[in-house]
């Protein structure tokens, strides 16, 4: 079990250090903050480097048992005054821990070896140019909550690590296979390779995702909130699908219509 050590001053490297983390540009770090995202943290295995608290979180006898729990996994265990904790927080109204943990391992052979699984949904889920960090985090509690194969995020997303799409994640980010930074192109022959059906929503008339054999496995494709799916996207897709919309109403948020997709995939193989 590590000892809390006291940093009184926000010029510490160490802090210097967690800001730029948070800011996202620590390689291969991620700025973890929160008391329900540090127990996910424990809960996943992740290898901790550095824990921060406010005098605040450590004052509080309800925070005890998960002190002790952080401060055996972690490496070094820092105790900040509130005044200098919320110089590192990410949030208005911090909880009062932070903890500066290694990004998961992302490849694509993570999520070769689910599809092998017969106990996984075979779907794998590409985010093509995802912008907004909460419909990302949102979509990866989704995909976890189905059990997906993994999720394959292309160049020009956002990061998938980062602190508001950890948050709207809710723990999913540390224990999905998750492929980031793959090209478009790369991501279908890497489909067909592994015979994968490959499969994109469009607002255009073609058939409901209810028609589909979801117990074929399946590369589904979800393109950016602004702009979805281009031209030359779709026309390397095999099929194209559409969720039935009333009252004019032309497009969902890619959270709620990759949910909606997903559990029409759960309940076909249910």
């Amino acid at each position: 079990m590590n000892e809390l050590q006291k940093i009184t001053s926000r010029d510490n490297q160490r802090l210097i250090s967690a800001r730029r983390i948070r800011d996202g540009h620590g390689a291969g770090k991620m700025f973890v903050e929160g008391k329900r995202l540090a127990i996910e943290a424990l809960r996943s295995g992740l290898e901790i480097s550095e824990c921060f608290v406010s005098e605040r979180f450590v004052q509080s006898s309800e925070n005890e048992t998960l002190l002790d729990l952080v401060s055996v996994s972690s490496r070094f265990m820092f105790e900040l005054p509130d005044r200098v904790f919320f110089t590192i927080a990410a949030t208005e109204n911090t909880q009062g821990i932070v903890i500066i943990a290694e990004r998961p391992h992302s490849s694509a052979q993570q999520i070769e070896r689910r599809l092998a699984d017969n106990s996984v949904l075979p779907v794998v889920l590409v985010l093509f140019e995802i912008n907004n960090p909460s419909n990302l985090g949102a979509v990866l509690r989704t995909a976890e909550a189905v059990n997906v194969a993994g999720v394959i995020i292309t160049r020009n997303s956002t990061d998938v690590y980062s602190p508001k799409a950890l948050r709207a994640a809710m723990g999913a980010a540390f224990r999905i296979p998750v492929w980031t930074e793959a090209s478009y192109d790369l991501a279908l022959e890497w489909a067909r390779e592994h015979r994968l059906a490959t499969t994109a929503t469009i607002v255009a008339h073609c058939q409901a995702y209810t028609e589909l054999d979801w117990k074929m496995p399946r590369l589904l494709i979800f393109g950016s909130e602004s702009h979805g799916l281009g031209p030359s996207e779709l026309a390397s897709v095999e099929q194209h699908i559409r969720i039935p919309m009333e009252n004019d109403v032309e497009s969902l948020n890619i959270a709620v219509a990759a949910g909606i997709v997903m559990f029409e995939a759960k309940r076909q193989n249910d």
